[in-house]
């Protein structure tokens, strides 16, 4: 398999953003914990210094000494979520800083805003009583890092309540979830059982890839990881069943293959292929079925994948910033967006697994 994408589209990335914190779509916000993190996967899978430096800078020039960090504001799981990249610098560094600065994001959570029942909202005051599955990956992906890193496994209680929680209120069937739940029915996309309506692609990844982080983070031993894992598994073999065969992708809303004006979405593709192959190189799951889908999903991925007339990687075929949207003509028609933030850093995720087996 070809080991060159993954090292052309982070090489692209450093090329357009030389500096992380100019990453769209702010300078502190989830983009950069997802494509940093992807960075952290590559530069362990090549060793090659560019990708840790690139990294390096942007957490040196985010945390003072005292463990401050610009533009942090725990108003928002996204914004939790960049924190995870301060765990691995921590855990790679040692420095008092970020350890500091790790101990200030998970105080946030202290006083979050929760469901009745504590699944953490998507944001402290502009999504009132909804739990959406993008932030079950924004949070998790720091709370979790910390818990390993600080030698807090009681926190692990909490990520088994949070994706326990995520399932009851947004399963639709076959291991797939809807996007988000308003816990009184007040938000204008709740339907029935207070649940969105669609299966969005993306959305279905966010959930794909916390799982898959969380089988390498927990304790084996831990409730969590049995949790973790039987929710994946059960989600693998659900998407099976809805890739397009033509072009190894995953559509916009995932479980209507045929729907009107459906098409397949790079983005949620990415993720879905990475945690297929990420499952499969642990050995979560096994079978042909299993290997076929991986392969055919990165045949998609590195489609979409184009070269420009400056020798950059382009990234076609998905949305940026896609929030819960009403109906499925919302989610089928919301704009399309080369580059857009989330694609990029999902194909580098999936990239890496297939081509380096991370």
């Amino acid at each position: 398999m070809n080991q060159n994408l993954a090292r052309q589209l982070a090489d692209t990335v450093i090329s357009r953003y030389p500096k992380a914190e100019a990453y769209p779509y702010r300078p502190w916000s989830y983009p950069q914990g997802y494509l940093l993190i992807g960075m952290a996967k590559l530069w362990r899978a090549t060793g090659e210094p560019r990708y840790r430096d690139y990294i390096c800078e942007f957490c040196s020039t985010r945390v003072d000494a005292d463990g401050g960090i610009a533009g942090f504001t725990g108003c928002s799981m996204d914004d939790m979520m960049a924190g995870a990249i301060l765990v691995w610098m921590y855990e790679e560094t040692g420095e008092e800083r970020y350890a500091l600065a790790c101990h200030r994001i998970f105080e946030a959570f202290a006083d979050y805003p929760r469901t009745r029942e504590g699944g953490f909202l998507h944001h402290r005051t502009q999504t009132p009583g909804e739990m959406w599955v993008d932030g079950v990956f924004m949070g998790q992906m720091f709370y979790a890092r910390y818990a390993r890193a600080f030698g807090k496994p009681a926190c692990f209680d909490e990520t088994k309540r949070q994706i326990e929680l995520i399932y009851r209120y947004c399963h639709a069937h076959d291991g797939l979830l809807v996007h988000a739940y308003s816990e009184d029915g007040i938000a204008p996309w709740a339907a029935e059982n207070n649940r969105a309506r669609i299966v969005w692609s993306e959305g279905l990844g966010w959930y794909a890839l916390i799982l898959s982080e969380l089988l390498d983070i927990v304790p084996r031993e831990h409730p969590a990881w049995e949790t973790a894992h039987r929710q994946l598994t059960q989600l693998l073999e659900g998407l099976l069943a809805v890739q397009s065969r033509e072009s190894g992708l995953w559509y916009q809303v995932v479980d209507h293959p045929d729907g009107k004006d459906n098409w397949c979405d790079v983005s949620g593709s990415a993720m879905f292929t990475y945690a297929l192959r990420h499952a499969l190189t642990r050995g979560w799951v096994n079978g042909d079925a299993y290997e076929n889908a991986a392969k055919e999903g990165y045949r998609g991925v590195a489609g979409r994948l184009v070269k420009n007339e400056h020798g950059l990687i382009d990234v076609h075929g998905a949305c940026e910033g896609l929030c819960v949207q009403n109906t499925y003509e919302d989610y089928v028609h919301y704009p399309q967006k080369v580059n857009g933030q989330e694609a990029v850093c999902g194909c580098l995720w999936a990239l890496t697994a297939c081509e380096w087996g991370v």
